[in-house]
């Protein structure tokens, strides 16, 4: 006895133990319940995003990208001619960055646009497409996949929408420029000094005449760039080489005349150069300073002499490479990419907002939940049924899994009765809409066919769901009082001619809800096998429910993602406050039911 008393603790902490271990792990069969109980969510979302990527694809106009490479090579000296060794052809990021910075300038923009003429071409203006748009589309491809004839149903597709008012020559210059600006894309090829010019557009012939005639204008800005420049350096040269020969002629002068005069002073000519003069100067000096005149006349000279021969030579910095063709494809939208992503998108969508809804809702869904939070086994989970012989589901499939349930949960019950004698048990829900009484009809029916006398109390006065649909209508001229006589002379048969049945009205007038009424009642009803009490739901008013004290045992019975938890938790505490005895609860209209295991485990009586 005392090693019992010091085994039973332990025992029960390693069981506490093991079962919050289950509760934070997460398996893989609680990951496949999950999917199964929102799979339809999930496959809806997926369905739908997969339906807008379709829509989005079929509805986009193509586009076709062309693209053309150019390659940008080191810049040498231009005016002044510099040696070999000290001539740098390297290009920076920055230079590489500045000449894609040209390329994307407007100065490009506007060659091309007027060589390509593109401000009269109605294939390059934009046209607004609007959902309307987009819808007559669709219906023109869903039209055409069924076979029929879309221009009668949608018309021929043209725009018919009314001329918006007229542009200035301005605003339509700007946005013929960001129609150009916006389908233009230079990229730099990796680290090296190759360009990508590429453009977009719904016509390939004009993305590949766009694409090379910037390029070309790109080479031929840099030619023209170049020959401004020498034609600038080639005046400055000029105009100094014009000033240097006077100098020189001047310097040359005074030295002859001075070597001819054989004088040491020359008086210095009015406006002559400083150096030519300033004192009384030797024909050595003279000499020098014409010698270096004429030296500085000779190096501009030469310098002159290239730039004017680069003038009539130029070769441009860049220089095209691969030119662009008409593509054979678009490159937008991408069919299949759009399609993946949407599928996945969807599907991640799908699964957020199913976890989303599993975290908000607050309803009894699996036998794990009423295990944890209300100490419930779960003895059966039923599917749902259609409305039209839902009350008599056993008899008219009797091999269907809502029966193949039922009889489990009898299994249950009689698991039960074998710890306590089972005699009389109530039938009680948080909600009417519950299936208490389609459970309670059923199972009764259950009974009679293993043969046992089964008597039902329809107690729920307030619906009176049984008493309605399977009892006969009352025999004329029966005029007697239901307060009158004994039980047993109110009791009828069903319509099916299953089960005996005490009507809710007999239960009202005889107030069988008063706990008194109910004890008195149930010694008369010993020649019954087993007794089956309707109780009214928790919304009815929870004093209704203390009648459940009187019973052997009592079935609560929960809509699966119906019965909301609180509600539920407000039964089983109203249950626990009357002394009634819990056997167990069911899950009823189960669209994702779970494998319950009877054999071994028994079930939880709560007092």
């Amino acid at each position: 006895m005392d090693n019992r008393l010091r085994l039973a603790p332990a025992w029960q902490s390693v069981s506490d133990q093991h079962e919050a271990a289950e509760r934070e792990f997460i398996s893989i069969a609680d990951i496949w319940a999950f999917l199964k109980q929102h799979y339809r969510l999930i496959l809806g979302t997926l369905a739908a995003a997969v339906f807008f990527a379709w829509f989005y694809v079929v509805t986009t106009e193509p586009v076709y990208t062309a693209q053309t490479q150019i390659l940008i090579e080191p810049k040498f000296p231009q005016v002044l001619q510099q040696p070999q060794a000290e001539v740098n052809l390297t290009l920076d990021t920055a230079q590489v960055e500045s000449q894609i910075a040209v390329m994307r300038s407007e100065k490009i923009a506007m060659i091309v646009i007027d060589q390509l003429g593109l401000k009269d071409d109605p294939a390059f203006l934009p046209k607004a497409s609007t959902f309307s748009d987009r819808l007559a589309k669709f219906g023109r491809v869903l039209a055409r996949m069924a076979g029929l004839d879309d221009q009668w149903l949608f018309g021929d597709g043209k725009d018919t929408a009314k001329p918006s008012s007229p542009l200035s020559e301005f605003e339509r210059d700007r946005q013929i420029i960001r129609t150009f600006t916006g389908g233009l894309d230079v990229r730099r090829v990796g680290v090296s000094y190759a360009i990508d010019i590429s453009f977009k557009s719904p016509d390939p012939e004009i993305a590949a005449k766009i694409a090379n005639t910037t390029a070309e204008a790109f080479v031929r800005e840099q030619l023209d760039t170049k020959a401004s420049a020498a034609r600038e350096g080639g005046q400055w040269l000029e105009q100094r080489l014009n000033e240097l020969r006077v100098q020189m002629n001047e310097a040359t002068q005074i030295a002859q005349e001075f070597r001819a005069r054989h004088d040491y002073e020359v008086a210095r000519p009015e406006g002559g150069d400083v150096a030519a003069g300033g004192g009384t100067p030797t024909l050595e000096e003279l000499e020098v300073t014409a010698d270096t005149y004429r030296k500085m006349y000779e190096s501009f000279l030469q310098a002159y002499t290239n730039s004017v021969s680069q003038q009539s030579y130029s070769v441009a910095d860049a220089r095209v490479i691969t030119p662009a063709t008409p593509p054979l494809g678009p490159s937008e939208p991408r069919r299949k990419l759009a399609l993946a992503f949407g599928g996945l998108f969807g599907l991640i969508l799908g699964v957020a907002l199913a976890f989303l809804r599993h975290m908000l809702d607050r309803s009894i869904r699996t036998p794990r939940q009423l295990r944890e939070e209300f100490g419930l086994e779960c003895i059966g989970e039923l599917p749902a049924l259609p409305r039209k012989g839902a009350l008599d589901a056993i008899a008219l499939a009797p091999s269907s899994t809502y029966a193949n349930g039922l009889r489990a949960i009898k299994t249950a019950i009689g698991l039960a009765d074998s710890a306590r004698s089972l005699h009389c048990i109530g039938i009680a829900s948080a909600l009417r809409s519950d299936g208490k009484s389609t459970f309670a009809s059923n199972l009764a029916m259950l009974y009679s066919m293993f043969g046992l006398r089964t008597l039902v109390i329809d107690a729920d006065i307030f619906h009176s769901v049984l008493s309605r649909s399977l009892l006969p209508a009352p025999e004329a001229g029966s005029n007697l009082a239901p307060a009158a006589g004994t039980i047993e002379q109110h009791i009828r048969l069903t319509s099916n001619a299953t089960f005996d049945m005490v009507p809710s009205y007999v239960a009202d007038v005889r107030n069988l809800l008063v706990p008194k009424n109910m004890r008195d009642l149930l010694p008369e009803l010993q020649s019954y096998d087993f007794v089956i009490v309707d109780l009214p739901p928790l919304t009815s008013g929870a004093d209704r429910l203390s009648v459940a004290s009187l019973f052997d045992g009592v079935v609560v019975v929960a809509e699966w993602g119906g019965t909301p938890v609180d509600m539920f938790s407000e039964l089983v505490r109203s249950l626990h406050a009357s002394k009634a005895s819990i056997i167990g609860a069911v899950l009823t209209n189960v669209r994702t039911a779970t494998t319950i295991r009877y054999g071994g485990r028994g079930t939880k009586q709560a007092n």
